[in-house]
Formats: structure tokens, sequence, C-alpha cells
């Protein structure tokens, strides 16, 4: 009872606090908010990154210097990396958790709402940090961003202009925010789930958050941790990573991949968590194999920490490393192909129908299945050598991304838009975006795989004329897949501006406590917390 009064209050003190206009945004504990910020923060990002990229594409279409120089090429390249991989794609799962977890776990808000505020509003400053030398670069202030490329090898990085000190504290404070939402997700998912909701009842959505969360505050504090060391390296006269003064430059790669390699997985687990969500919803069928796909979650959660030097074959390690490494990385595929299994034993001979979210979720699948058999042939010590820093890893690593990142968060956002909005999607809309996404993205990547096999390596401005024609179509196929982003803008403000009302349960398969509020969810869904029978 005083455990109730106490909520009560709580939530007329919260009800009492709520700001309007832009100062509401600003001072906002308000989780499905912070989930919106998050979420349009991340997809700034996306269109920022990916016109850098673009860029790049153009200057690839013909060999030659064509638009820029090769140190400008060098900044688009590495700024590329740096703003997907933590601008975009680490905000948009934060955002996604944040919006979501309360409504599917029955809880009030997220546990920690001051913090939760805080943990976005250390974004912008860092994005702010990270693509200012940028662009006092281009109006002759200073050397321009950084550009020894995203993983920031050493001796490069210790050499590098002053673009690689801001990049530094841009990395600090983008880990921070990710701590901190960690931290968070951890806290609301452990205590403060519904009455009755036992860790074993929880949807798989609140379970991949979990190990991403845990991931999270395993990884960031080893990359903060090695930056730092390149900041000491450059300005303060340390020789962690510099071979004349007796360091290594191969211990900045073992640290960087002990967070890059389980940075995949972090972008990859609350994903799936949300697609068995829609697979179930669009085939009218229970989720196949609940206990095996938490278990699977869990084993590529503990294995993901122990393969990372699979991305250095090519450094020199011994050949009993490079076995262990080898046949740990080949292990982690075990639990990944029992996803696959019980992802497509959901829709076996179910009561199929492919709106816009079972599309993207079914692109996910394929398309990430590819970047998964890809990755075997990389996991190869033995073959690696030749494909390691050829095209054919960049064709390999943004099979594995984007699918993840943007068709399977595409898929959360557009099954869980009408709960958001309060309106229904305009499915032709929706479906031109699927079709021009996938058209774009194969016609980028599948010529990479060709130009790689064939001996391009990355990074490089420019090539011989043997490779023209792939080049050609990458960089149409590129351009092809920025204009399908610009259709999700379309989509997503036609669906908040208006369209056919949402029922609270607005697809007919669809199952979870977020589906017994109204469409759109009220400000504070819960006034009465649900309990799970």
């Amino acid at each position: 009872m005083a455990h109730d009064l106490a909520h009560d209050a709580h939530a007329g003190g919260h009800d009492s606090h709520h700001a309007y206009g832009w100062m509401r945004w600003i001072e906002t504990t308000n989780h499905k908010d912070i989930g919106i910020m998050y979420l349009i923060f991340a997809f700034v990002m996306l269109l920022t990154g990916g016109s850098m990229i673009l860029a790049v594409r153009a200057e690839l279409f013909q060999p030659g210097l064509q638009l820029m120089q090769p140190e400008f090429f060098n900044q688009l390249i590495t700024l590329h990396g740096l703003i997907m991989v933590f601008g975009f794609a680490m905000p948009a799962a934060t955002g996604l958790a944040n919006y979501m977890l309360p409504m599917v776990l029955g809880a009030p808000d997220m546990a920690l709402p001051r913090l939760n505020n805080w943990g976005f509003w250390i974004l912008p400053p860092a994005a702010l940090m990270l693509t200012l030398p940028f662009f006092l670069g281009m109006a002759g202030i200073g050397s321009g961003a950084v550009d020894a490329g995203w993983t920031m090898y050493a001796p490069l990085s210790i050499q590098s202009g002053w673009g690689m000190d801001f990049a530094i504290f841009a990395v600090h404070m983008l880990g921070v925010s990710s701590i901190l939402g960690a931290i968070n997700v951890i806290v609301t998912i452990l205590n403060m789930r519904a009455p009755g909701m036992t860790i074993m009842k929880m949807p798989l959505f609140a379970h991949g958050f979990l190990m991403t969360a845990i991931l999270l505050i395993v990884i960031m504090p080893v990359l903060a941790g090695g930056v730092t060391m390149v900041l000491m390296d450059r300005h303060f006269g340390t020789n962690f990573f510099n071979a004349a003064g007796g360091g290594d430059p191969v211990l900045w790669q073992h640290i960087f991949w002990f967070m890059g390699h389980p940075e995949v997985y972090v972008l990859l687990l609350p994903i799936t968590g949300a697609i068995p969500h829609v697979l179930s919803a669009f085939s009218r069928k229970p989720t196949y194999g609940y206990k095996a796909q938490v278990y699977s979650m869990w084993s590529i959660a503990a294995l993901s920490v122990v393969v990372w030097a699979h991305h250095m074959f090519t450094s020199g390690m011994s050949t009993g490393a490079q076995l262990y490494f080898m046949y740990s990385t080949m292990l982690i595929s075990l639990p990944l192909a029992v996803l696959f299994f019980c992802w497509i034993a959901t829709i076996w001979r179910g009561s199929l129908s492919f709106e816009t979210p079972m599309l993207f979720a079914v692109g996910f699948i394929i398309l990430f299945g590819w970047g998964g058999l890809t990755g075997l042939v990389l996991a190869d010590a033995a073959a690696d050598p030749q494909y390691h820093n050829a095209y054919f890893l960049v064709a390999h690593f943004h099979y594995a991304l984007y699918p993840t990142t943007v068709m399977g968060a595409m898929a959360a956002i557009y099954y869980w838009l009408p709960k958001w909005t309060g309106h229904m999607l305009n499915e032709r809309m929706g479906r031109l975006h699927f079709w021009v996404a996938v058209v774009g993205f194969n016609l980028t990547f599948i010529p990479q795989f060709m130009v790689g096999l064939a001996g391009m390596p990355r990074r490089i401005p420019d090539y011989p004329l043997m490779f023209t024609e792939w080049n050609m179509m990458s960089s149409v196929g590129a351009f092809v897949l920025g204009v399908s982003h610009l259709i999700f803008i379309y989509n997503v403000v036609q669906c908040i501006r208006g369209g056919q009302k949402a029922e609270a349960k607005s697809w007919d398969g669809a199952t979870g406590l977020e589906w017994t509020v109204p469409s759109p969810a009220p400000y504070h869904t819960f006034d009465v917390q649900p309990t799970v029978k």
C-alpha cells in the first residue's frame, strides 16, 4: 500500500513538472520523449555520415582524382565510419530501447530518468566535437578532421593532425552516453518488470537489450582507456604504441578490436530481439523456440568478447593464436544458426502477410545471412590474407551491419510506428522504401565483392581502369540507397500528420503489453502497472 502511495505521489510530481514548448525537450525525463530525441539524432547522423560516403562514391565513380585530394578522401572515409557506428547505430538502438522497453515490460518509465536525460544531452556536443574539425578544415582553419580510418590505428593516429584529438574526446563522450544508457537498461529490466513477468517470460526484445547493455559496460571502458593512451602518446611523451620508443602498435589493434568485435553484436542483439515480434505478428503464430533464442543471445554475447583477433590475422600473430581465433570465430556461427532456424520456423506454414514491417524483417534475414556466410570465409586464417584489406571485407561488413542497423531497425520502427503516432503508415510508400533500399544496397555492395576478389584494396581514392565498371555500378547503387532514406522521412512525416487511425492493437497477430494501451500511447503509459499471468 505504501509502495502504491509513493508511486502515485511520484506520478503526480512527474505530471506537475511536465514542461511545454521547447523546454519540454530539454528538461524531459519521460522515456518516450528521450526515445524520440535519440531516434531523431541518430537519423540526422545517418544522413550526415551517408552524405560523406556519397561524396566518396562520387570520387570513385571514375579512376583518377576527380573531386578531392587523398587527404580529404581519408577524412570522409574515417568520419563516415565513426559517425555511422557511434553517432547513428548506437543512439538508434538506445532510442528504440528508451521508447519501447518500459512499454513491453509494463514499467512506468525507465529506472533512472534524470540519468536518461543526461545520457542523451551528451550526444549533440560529442557529434559537434567529432565533425567540427572537418568543417573548420573546409574553411581553411587547421588540418581537418581525423583521417586515420575509423579504427584509428597507431602509429598513424599518433602522427595525425588535431582532428584526432577532437575524435578522442568525442569518443569518450559518446562512450559515456552509451554506458549511461546501458546502466539504465539493466536496472530497468531487472527491477521494473510487471508483476509476474519473470526473466524467462520477458519479451525477446528485452533479452536482446539486456545482453547489449552488459556488453557495452564490458567493452566501452577498454576503448576509453585505449584512446587515452593514444592521447598520452601524442602529447605527453609516453610510448604505448610507438615502436621507436619501445611501444607496440599491435597493442592498439588488440585494444580496439576487443571493443570493435563485440560492437558488431551490440548492434545486432537488439534487432535479434525485435525481429521475432515482427515475424510472429505477420505469420500469426507464436514465436518458435523462445528459450533457444534466449540461450543463443547469451552465447553470442559471451563468445563475442573472445574472438576479437580474427580482425588481426595479417598482423603477424603466432599460428596457435590464429588457430584459436579461427575456431572460436567459427563457433559463434552456431548460436547464430539457431536464431536463423527459429526465425524461419516461426514463419514456416504461418498465415503470412507481407506488410512493410514484415518485408524489412525478411529482408534483414536474407541479407544478414549473406553477411554471415561471407564472414565464414574471412574467419579462415589461411584464406583471410587474400581478402583482408580488399573491398571484399568492406562488402562483408556492410552486409553484416546495414541489414542489422538499418533494415532490422526499419522493421521495428514500422512495426511500432502506429503505436507511436496513432496512425497507420502508407503501405505503398513503405513498400517503395523497401524495394528501393534493397535494390540500392545490393547494387552498391555486390560489385564490391567482385572488385575485392579481383584485388582492389579499400581506402584508396584512385584505382586501375580494370575496376571502372564495378565501381560505377557501386556508386550508382549508393545514390539509389540514399534516396531510400528520403522516402522513409516522407513516410514517417505523413504518418505523424495523419492517415488511417490506428487501433490499440494495430496488427492482427501482434502480442505484448504495448498493444493493450491506446494508439498513440499516452504520455505515461501505465497508470496501474499490469500483471502478467
